[in-house]
């Protein structure tokens, strides 16, 4: 069984955001980029599959521009076999995405395909819940923990009461949540071996795909600096504060 895992180049979670002077976008010039955690902790949940026995190939995707092969030879350098790269110069929509992730899913046929539940930039949660509504198969969010039974996965996923265990036919769409796993650490020697793993580019607009945008950004704007509290002397100015400032009681 194949394993297909997205992989999504964002901003570093350790790097502060800024935002470009024309409010057009995030400023992402000279600063550090990362897989999104959550993709890494999807990719650590298919290399644990073939560690098991219960996958025979891990493959790697990514959507974007060339930069992206950085973060495709970092899955690599972790463990998956090799890579494919959809490349497009410009900024994709989730649903751009999802589509062009089904054409490399036509092609490979995974078993299971991996995805973090949402990226930290866009924050949406919705490419791999649209990925199964277009290959038409079963789908796993917010996954906590991941048992293959024979032709059936059995998902463990977070809701809101607690725990939902949910048995779903192969092949399914599992989005990864941050309980699902630890992610590993590339070693060096991986690192150096990642260079020469095979890594496929394919240009978006010859697969004949819709992605044109949907959505119109506006403006982009910093949200505003915290105040500064204040001391109270009592109970009673607490309270004259929030009545008469805040305006909370």
């Amino acid at each position: 069984m194949k394993v297909l895992v997205a992989v999504k180049r964002v901003l570093d979670a350790n790097v502060k955001v800024r935002v470009k002077t024309d409010e057009s976008d995030v400023e992402l010039s000279n600063v550090k980029m990362s897989i999104n955690p959550f993709c890494e902790i999807a990719v650590e949940a298919a290399l644990r599959l073939k560690e098991s026995g219960q996958a025979s190939e891990v493959i790697a995707v990514s959507v974007g521009p060339d930069v992206c092969q950085e973060q495709l030879r970092t899955a690599l350098a972790m463990g998956a076999d090799r890579a494919v790269l959809i490349k497009s110069a410009s900024d994709l929509e989730p649903l751009a995405i999802a589509k062009l992730l089904n054409e490399v899913v036509k092609r490979e046929a995974p078993g299971i395909v991996l995805l973090g539940k949402q990226s930290i930039d866009g924050d949406n949660n919705q490419t791999g819940q649209m990925l199964s509504a277009l290959m038409g198969s079963s789908q796993g969010a917010f996954a906590s923990d991941i048992k293959v039974v024979e032709e059936w996965v059995n998902v463990t996923r977070e809701v809101d009461g607690g725990l939902e265990i949910r048995s779903l036919r192969l092949p399914a769409v599992i989005t990864a949540d941050l309980r699902l796993n630890e992610p590993r650490y590339a070693s060096l020697p991986n690192i150096m071996k990642a260079k020469k793993k095979p890594l496929e580019i394919i240009e978006a607009n010859e697969l004949g795909i819709d992605i044109a945008p949907r959505l119109k950004v506006i403006k982009v704007s910093a949200p505003q600096e915290r105040k500064a509290g204040v001391r109270v002397s009592s109970v009673e100015e607490l309270v004259q504060k929030l009545k008469n400032e805040a305006g909370v009681i």
